[in-house]
């Protein structure tokens, strides 16, 4: 599917101003967990208050007011900054090509094919929203499709990842809001596709499970990817190889779901301690990659917030909705479900007082009951044990799917689509696995059950003690 140019015309309006080192740096370890104290906050918020404003490109009055502009934390007595209240903020991964813009620069002008330009100010291939909620210490990550049909403010019906390109970050920003319901936006991010790339060199590589086998070439762009399924430690190219595949049966939503595997995994490693050795590194080579009107205060509040966020609070969804046919559309669309899109937005984007739908109905916190089941430990009878002792507890809406490729130790029981309750009782049925809410399960379930070792270890002690009871009965 070919991307929707830029329009060639486009210029940023107003000089950028260049963003230091650290504030990037501490921006992006923020997002993602990276952050390993508070004292390493308080040695960013000692750099950072002598240096430059945040914003590459200052934003007018007008597209301003498309965020709210209350203050998100506050700090006295000499304290870090915390937040003072729930935080949405949107990230945007931006891909620009030469052909995307009228004058690309000099040295790729005649290259021959269309190359990657330093830049963000086209199309929004990633989309996040993420929300920060002080109250319960959890942190959200709403993964927003990039073919999202939407109607963005000046062009009419189009693909969200447009509206970057088209408005800048204030009209990604009202398209986001609008989609969700009115949810306000507090704060923006943009990073482009070679900060990422730059980032994860410096971190020395991520360790990710690859889940299949991906293999695909566009000589247009020198885009050629090639990584086998299994466990391997990615490098900044193949990590972006990993991040940009989308060629396959689901497109870009499987590609939004091995973007959550990454981000869990990115972030887990990035807590390690060798982390503080790459500093330099890393403020060296992200200082030209990001834009975000986040205040030094408020990028000190993310962090500390971060660093204090515990694994099993965070959360990562995807929009809901399904794919568009060729019967009904020419181009190619995510079709959201709004009455979904109302569900999840009360649960984890409005405060608890807020949590109905709109159209004053209470939420439901279960109803949920399509399961899907992965084995990973290759034993043949694992996933019929399981539908068993589903079945037994009253689930009846239960398939086996394609095995899973990576062995785990502990069985994943995922909230395919946000439903804690529902995964709860699955989890008190079987009596072992861990909870995770996210959106990398089987695509058209509601939980995706992955069976780890810890099944196995269960069923063993179940069939060891019912052999003990019988020889004892003799």
């Amino acid at each position: 599917m070919n991307h929707p140019k830029v329009y060639s015309g486009y210029r940023p309006k107003l000089p950028k101003k260049k963003l230091t080192g650290a504030k990037r740096l501490w921006f992006m370890l923020g997002l993602v967990g990276i952050a390993s104290s508070s004292a390493i906050a308080g040695a960013l918020l000692a750099v950072s208050l002598a240096s430059t404003p945040l914003l590459q490109s200052r934003l007018s009055p007008e597209d301003a007011e498309a965020f709210e502009g209350s203050d998100i934390s506050s700090g006295v007595n000499f304290r870090l900054p915390q937040l003072t209240r729930p935080v949405n903020i949107l990230v945007l991964g931006i891909k620009v090509l030469s052909s995307d813009v009228a004058n690309p620069p000099e040295e790729v002008q005649d290259l021959g094919y269309h190359a990657l330009v330093n830049s963000l100010d086209g199309l929004s291939d990633t989309m996040m929203l993420i929300r920060f909620q002080p109250s319960d210490r959890t942190l959200t990550v709403l993964s927003l499709p990039r073919d999202t049909r939407v109607r963005i403010d000046g062009v009419g019906t189009a693909k969200l990842n447009e509206a970057n390109a088209y408005g800048g970050p204030a009209s990604a920003a009202i398209a986001t809001s609008n989609l969700l319901g009115e949810v306000p936006i507090d704060r923006y991010v943009r990073i482009n596709i070679q900060g990422v790339e730059k980032l994860i060199d410096a971190l020395g590589g991520i360790d990710v499970y690859v889940p299949r086998d991906m293999k695909y070439q566009d000589d247009s762009q020198h885009l050629y990817i090639n990584l086998k399924q299994g466990q391997q430690r990615l490098n900044g190219k193949k990590a972006i190889d990993f991040l940009r595949f989308r060629y396959d049966e689901y497109g870009d939503i499987g590609r939004v779901q091995r973007q959550q595997l990454f981000m869990r995994a990115m972030a887990e490693q990035a807590l390690n301690p060798a982390t503080i050795t790459r500093l330099p590194q890393i403020l060296s080579v992200i200082q030209e990659n990001v834009d975000t009107n986040l205040s030094v205060e408020e990028l000190v509040a993310l962090v500390g917030f971060g660093s204090q966020v515990d694994r099993s609070k965070v959360q990562m969804l995807m929009l809901p909705g399904d794919f568009s046919s060729s019967e009904e559309y020419v181009a190619s669309y995510w079709l959201p479900n709004y009455r979904a899109i109302d569900q999840l937005v009360a649960q984890y984007f409005r405060n608890s007082a807020e949590a109905t739908l709109a159209d004053g109905e209470p939420i439901q916190a279960s109803g949920y009951e399509r399961i899907s089941i992965q084995d990973s430990t290759g034993d043949e009878l694992a996933a019929d044990e399981v539908m068993t002792a589903l079945a037994d507890q009253g689930f009846t809406n239960v398939s086996v799917d394609q095995p899973w490729g990576e062995v785990l130790e502990t069985t994943r029981i995922i909230a395919q689509q946000g439903n804690t309750a529902t995964a709860e009782s699955v989890r008190q049925a079987l009596g072992v696995g861990e909870i995770r809410v996210e959106s990398t399960g089987v695509l058209r379930s509601d939980i995706t059950i992955r069976i780890g070792r810890d099944w196995l270890s269960q069923q063993s002690t179940t069939v060891s003690s019912d052999s003990s009871s019988s020889d004892s009965s003799f």
